[in-house]
């Protein structure tokens, strides 16, 4: 596991986004998977400034978004696929057919959520994929827990996520309680892997993963020690604490 320490959030922003500009002149059928939340969104600016003034060239890319809540409509302000679509897909050359995200409205989940997987690797697995990490250390929406689920399924989501995740809604109330997610099998397939982490909020786990020589579910993200090619970005805030 490799770990960058940058001196801000804009540096940490800037070299993720360097990365997957590097990947996909390396490959510009490049297979990408994506999170949301706040984290990433520097990330997002700067892809979408790499793209307007360098030409970063998204044509030929296919995306697969890491999760969805279960009962939002897409067009719904704090859905994934409004997230993916006003932060970074209506200001890139992407091809709206190569982008991906879990659907949380389908009426099969277990079905769907079989065939999200199949579609992932019809495309040739992802290249890269880009995770954030929670507070109590999940990614995706895979959460603590004393089992975790190798393929996309659907989850309940703890109360500290959905605590977390209640800034973007008017109330608590409103944020759903269960997601789709890729599993932690779905992710650890990845080619190779950038988790990004940024403030003081961070730190405690940003510690705690950094310091495992065991996996647990009770910490999630600690099945990343196991992948060949992760590179964890960080600011000096989320390092240091």
């Amino acid at each position: 596991m490799k770990v960058i320490v940058e001196k801000n959030y804009e540096e940490l922003s800037k070299t993720a986004a360097n990365i997957i500009k590097d990947e996909i002149a390396k490959k510009p059928n490049l297979v990408l998977g994506l999170a949301t939340g706040s984290t990433p969104e520097g990330m997002y600016r700067e892809l979408i400034r790499l793209h307007k003034e360098e030409g970063l060239d998204f044509s030929q890319v296919t995306t697969f978004n890491l999760d969805e809540y279960v009962g939002i409509d897409k067009d719904h302000p704090n859905s994934y696929h409004y997230y993916m679509k006003t932060t970074l897909f209506d200001h890139i050359n992407i091809d709206p057919n190569n982008t991906f995200i879990p659907d949380g409205k389908v009426e099969n989940p277990e079905k769907y959520c079989k065939e999200y997987d199949r579609l992932i690797e019809e495309k040739g697995g992802i290249d890269l994929q880009v995770l954030g990490i929670g507070e109590n250390g999940h990614i995706a929406f895979n959460e603590p827990d004393e089992a975790l689920n190798v393929g996309t399924s659907v989850v309940n989501l703890t109360e500290s996520t959905i605590q977390a995740n209640s800034r973007f809604f008017d109330s608590i109330d409103q944020v759903p309680k269960t997601a789709i997610t890729m599993g932690i099998g779905s992710i650890m397939k990845a080619k190779k892997i950038i988790l990004l982490a940024n403030g003081k909020k961070k730190a405690n786990v940003i510690k705690e993963l950094l310091k495992q020589d065991k996996i647990t579910t009770k910490l999630p993200a600690s099945i990343l020690l196991l992948h060949p090619d992760v590179t964890v970005i960080v600011d000096e805030e989320a390092y240091n604490g």
